[in-house]
């Protein structure tokens, strides 16, 4: 969140995005300051998550349906943050099938296409990953048995290589490593505190990113209980 700039809007996606991007928004203040908006309709208020994802609470409006993905198709959200099953050495992401299970992709693929600004937001590995996030540091307690960051997606839902070419501003951020897509491909830009490059974030690889010369961690802030003072640190910008 601290990519987003005052007044802007957003999407939502399912998954990590829906389920805590509005209560941090509720959390710090900003519900005034940023419009969060979700495919269903919603505008405004706090979404709610898991099964509930597409329902909210004191919201300024709720459109219907088809009326808000004309406005997404037709590049109206600056920034949408959705969720990521898989992401590969070309920048392409899967969020829509994941080995006998396809979920499919909603309004996903429309809403990525368009946006300014698309912010995947994953776990870095999954199938019993286990976290520790206390003393404003990250430490893996019990790494994931999956990988996530691949060398080649099972399904493309997101194409790294049209964004590229277009010049679409591109993240993808998990609670240890922040890569920026980039012309000549994903480069790790950001690693949490506590976390050791080779083994917690290379290491966990099927691909060798490239790692910016300007390699920064994380604002040790963000991992702190309660608020961050994210309001007053956009309004800084």
């Amino acid at each position: 969140m601290l990519e987003l700039k005052p007044n802007a809007a957003i999407n939502l996606g399912t998954g990590i995005p829906n389920d805590v991007v509005g209560g941090i928004a509720a959390e710090e203040g900003l519900t005034e300051d940023i419009l969060l908006t979700v495919e269903s309709g919603i505008y405004g208020g706090i979404p709610e998550g898991g099964i509930d994802f597409g329902v909210g609470r004191n919201t300024y409006a709720i459109l219907e349906h088809p009326v808000q993905m004309d406005f997404y198709n037709g590049m109206g959200i600056p920034y949408t943050f959705m969720g990521a099953g898989e992401m590969d050495a070309a920048g392409n992401v899967n969020a829509t099938k994941f080995g006998d299970r396809c979920t499919g992709c909603g309004g996903f693929i429309d809403i990525t296409q368009n946006a300014g600004h698309v912010i995947f937001c994953s776990t870095f590995t999954a199938r019993g990953l286990e976290v520790d996030f206390s003393g404003n540091k990250v430490r893996i307690v019990k790494e994931g048995s999956e990988k996530k960051l691949v060398a080649k997606v099972n399904q493309v839902s997101f194409n790294g290589e049209f964004a590229r070419a277009k010049g679409q501003k591109v993240h993808f951020v998990t609670e240890r490593a922040v890569f920026e897509l980039r012309l000549e491909g994903p480069v790790l830009i950001e690693i949490a505190p506590g976390v050791d490059l080779q083994r917690d974030v290379l290491d966990q690889m099927e691909f060798a990113p490239i790692v910016s010369e300007h390699l920064k961690v994380t604002d040790a802030s963000v991992y702190n209980v309660g608020s961050f003072d994210l309001r007053a640190k956009l309004f800084a910008k």
